[in-house]
């Protein structure tokens, strides 16, 4: 019987695990089946500019994983039973269980909405595809309505910062504020937060600092100082949070829900799963847990598919680098900023603003988009073979 590997979602860590472990581990003894909601790859870094009106590529992921030998299964997973070793999903045909050996848990992030009243009856947010596009169809028809019309970004991450600088950018006739609950651009150096302000007044974003946001209504906010902001379109920013399949699979999870895993990805909990992107809890090469993002994304992607083979295959297990080097912000499409971090993760003194980081940011996302794409690029063309029986240490023994 073959090998079987469930890969569940196909964003950027996802999509890159599978079509790599397929392409490196022989089909005589392995078989790798994705399961992803939707039937295209979704460039999560761009959404805030689909959101704002402009078109970008999304590729199908049959196309993606041509030639990999790649089972896409089109399901919503809803549950996952590590004891059992099965996976239940839910399709237009009903759905139902599928069965694996190893579980590679990629289903990344959504938006969080903090508990904060009227967020999920009255804000829109940029954080999935469905989403942005509704998002984006509430902008069109705001536009047309003409001057006086107002979009306020509550959230002043990253997040946040590009979709408002987008927007004001692109729908020059809205009128756009971003509602930060701190200093603007509080992690940055001081050069760059300079740079941030100087961005957000030339393209007319008003800043509304120190402000903390208790409900959001149809029209407007309403603010914990007892201030009402109007709002014709409230986008909401304010952080990340992961589903709770996880956790109520009985795998250890961090409080927030990302699964606890070891240098290597694997769940300390259940050997037999490895968790990547923003789902997995892991300390980086600095001693510190890797944020929620693309970067993280890629890393973990590659240190969970070097383990897998080496397990399966009685191979050596190689530590690729768990590094955060720092934050690439666009503003808009003619700006940005891109700021290093030092291994305690604090900004860097120096940083690099204007349209020279916004290129290299535009650069990024598609080499990001590329590697999704043909995650086999460079690979070998030979495949590994299993072991008879893959190395298990007796710790993995006891825990199993």
């Amino acid at each position: 019987m073959k090998h079987r590997i469930v890969v569940l979602g196909a964003g950027y860590a996802g999509a890159y695990a599978a079509g790599t472990l397929a392409r490196r581990l022989s089909p005589e003894g392995t078989e790798v089946t994705v399961v992803n909601a939707e039937p295209d790859f979704v460039q999560r870094l761009r959404l805030h500019q689909l959101a704002a009106g402009q078109e970008i590529d999304a590729p199908q992921l049959t196309d993606v994983f041509a030639g990999t030998g790649i089972r896409l299964r089109l399901a919503r997973v809803t549950a996952v039973d590590p004891e059992r070793q099965v996976v239940a999903v839910a399709d237009a045909d009903g759905g139902g269980e599928l069965g694996y050996d190893t579980l590679v848990y990629a289903l990344g992030s959504h938006g969080d909405d903090r508990g904060v009243p009227g967020v999920a009856e009255h804000a829109f947010d940029v954080a999935a595809r469905p989403s942005a596009l509704r998002l984006r169809e509430r902008l069109d028809s705001l536009e047309k309505r003409g001057e006086g019309v107002n979009v306020l970004v509550v959230g002043d991450g990253l997040t946040g910062i590009e979709t408002a600088t987008e927007i004001a950018e692109s729908r020059s006739g809205l009128s756009v504020a971003l509602v930060a609950r701190g200093e603007l651009g509080a992690p940055l150096s001081a050069g760059a937060r300079g740079h941030l302000r100087q961005v957000c007044d030339r393209l007319g974003v008003t800043v509304l600092e120190h402000t903390s946001v208790e409900s959001v209504e149809a029209t407007r906010v309403l603010c914990a100082d007892g201030t009402a902001l109007a709002a014709d379109a409230t986008v909401w920013t304010a952080g990340f949070a992961v589903s709770s399949i996880a956790a109520a699979g009985g795998l250890e999870v961090t409080e927030n829900g990302r699964i606890v895993v070891d240098r290597t990805m694997r769940s300390v909990s259940h050997p037999n799963v490895y968790a990547v992107g923003d789902s997995g809890y892991v300390i980086g090469d600095n001693g510190r847990p890797l944020p929620m993002s693309c970067a993280s994304a890629g890393y973990t992607g590659r240190q969970a598919v070097d383990a897998i083979v080496g397990r399966l295959t009685g191979g050596k297990i190689a530590n690729t680098k768990l590094e955060y080097p720092g934050n690439h912000i666009s503003l808009g499409r003619q700006d940005g900023i891109l700021q290093m971090v030092d291994d305690e993760g604090q900004a860097k003194p120096k940083y690099m603003g204007g349209r020279k980081a916004a290129r290299i940011k535009a650069g990024i996302v598609r080499m990001s988009l590329w590697a999704t794409s043909h995650p086999t690029f460079g690979l070998p063309k030979r495949k590994h073979h299993l072991a008879t029986a893959p190395k298990t240490s007796a710790a993995e023994k006891a825990v199993a």
